[in-house]
Formats: C-alpha cells, structure tokens, sequence
C-alpha cells in the first residue's frame, strides 16, 4: 500500500510521569507513516485526493502541545484517534513518539513507544424477537453509525425467520452489517454487549428470546478462540438466517477456516435442507 512519511517532527510539549516534566517539558520527535492509496492523486493532481500532511504536522504539534499525558502510550493512542478521526483516506498509521530527554540516569539515546492501528473489515450478526423488534435493531445500527471507531459500510434486509435451537418462542427478524472498525476484536465484543444491555437483553435461557441479539460474524480473516469469543462465529455453515444476510452483503467473502464464500455456503446448506 502507499504512504506519507513524516519523520522527526520536533515538538516541545509537556508529557511524562514525573512533575517537572509536565512542569518544564522537553522535545519529542514524531514520526508518522500513513497507509493510503494515491491513485487518484497521483492521476488527478488534486490534493483533496491525498492527505495534506503539511496539515498533519500541524495536528500533532497542536494536539501535543494542548495535552498533558504521563505515558507516551498515551500520548500515541490519543494522537492516532485523532488523525483517523481527521483524515478519513487514512487506512493504516505506523506512530513512534521519540523521547530523547527522557529522566534516565544512564547514557541513552533516545527511547520511543511505537505503534500501528487500522481499520479492520469485520461483520456483525444482529437479531431481535422480543418487544419492539425492528426498533431495537435500529437503535443498534444507529449507535453503530455514531461511534467513532466503527464505520458502517453496508447493511442487509432484515428477514424474519423461525427460531433456532429448539426453544420455542416468536420469530426473529435478523440481519448482517458490514463494518469497518478501529477497535479491536474484545473492544468490540464490549461495545456490542453494552448495546445489548441497553436493549434490556437478559441471558437467562441458552439460545432463548432476547431483545437484542448482536453476534461477531468475522474480524478480518482473523481466528480467535477465547473463553467468551470464538470467530469466526461458530456454527453459521447451518444457520440460515446468517447465511442469506451475509450472502446479500458480501457473497464473495471467505470464510477463513472454510475456504468457501458466503454465496456457496448459502447454496450449499439449501441444498442439505431440500
């Protein structure tokens, strides 16, 4: 992929544990790499193709100069939040803040924190068959609009199908979003849960009526395997509902344990039913 490099941008600016640091202050060096295409830039001239990165260099010296961290952790997150949230062609960032006078009593020569964030493709299944339904999963994808770290990119009809697991209870009406998200798999999973819990959703019977239900489908090719998250989600290859939603938004996605795309395994399980 393309990218902008800024290197050894000096800024003077007040971070770090200790008080005269914050007191004082000190240089940091910034160095930044965004990922982008410039294609269209290259091929148009137009620099509203590209990312201004003269405006850039002004960004990390103001939002450094405005703010006090005590980590350049910190100092790194904060500031990459900041540039996804202002150039929006930005599709990765490699971000080291240097450190050079830092308060070490043995010779050094600098010390830096670097990091690389991006935005992921992931997909989300969501559900409802309690209350007001349609409602409540336009609540969800209105939230998920407004997060700053998650764009919705595509979203699939809403089906209603007949329940699944063998507790009987109303339909569902179910659907997918496709989505881009800068959070990772578990900040996800967290954002999720907490809109169900919004939803008044109660986990009291296992595959049981909810009023909201929002599962993780796929984070990139991504395959996790954690106590309280599996993904790909287990078991979709004989869920309909998940099946056709995915189908609609995105047929030629594969699965990465499966090797088949959505479209097949939709045709596949039709065939097994019939």
């Amino acid at each position: 992929m393309d990218f902008i490099t800024i290197t050894n941008l000096e800024v003077f600016a007040h971070h770090g544990v200790f008080p005269e640091e914050n007191e004082k202050g000190q240089n940091f060096y910034i160095n930044a790499k965004l990922y982008l295409s410039t294609k269209n830039a290259g091929l148009t001239d137009e620099l509203s193709e590209s990312v201004h990165y003269g405006e850039v260099c002004e960004l990390i010296y103001r939002h450094m100069r405005e703010h006090t961290y005590k980590l350049l952790e910190t100092v790194a997150e904060q500031l990459a939040a900041e540039i996804f949230a202002s150039y929006p062609l930005v599709e990765r960032l490699c971000l080291e803040i240097c450190k050079p006078h830092a308060p070490i009593t043995l010779p050094f020569e600098n010390v830096s924190v670097t990091i690389e964030r991006g935005w992921q493709r992931a997909f989300v299944a969501f559900g409802s068959n309690m209350g007001e339904k349609r409602d409540y999963i336009e609540k969800a994808l209105t939230a998920m609009k407004e997060h700053k770290q998650v764009r919705v990119k595509k979203i699939s009809s809403v089906y209603e199908t007949k329940p699944y697991g063998g507790v009987e209870q109303e339909d569902f009406l179910n659907g997918a979003v496709m989505i881009d998200t800068l959070l990772y798999p578990e900040e996800l999973l967290a954002f999720l849960q907490d809109l169900e819990k919004r939803a008044g959703r109660e986990r009291t019977i296992h595959w049981g009526p909810r009023t909201l239900d929002l599962d993780i489908l796929f984070y990139g090719d991504e395959r996790i395997w954690e106590e309280d998250l599996t993904v790909p989600h287990p078991d979709m290859k004989n869920r309909d509902f998940v099946l056709k939603p995915m189908a609609e938004i995105a047929p030629y996605f594969i699965h990465p344990v499966y090797g088949k795309s959505m479209k097949e395994m939709l045709e596949e399980l039709n065939r097994k039913e019939n």
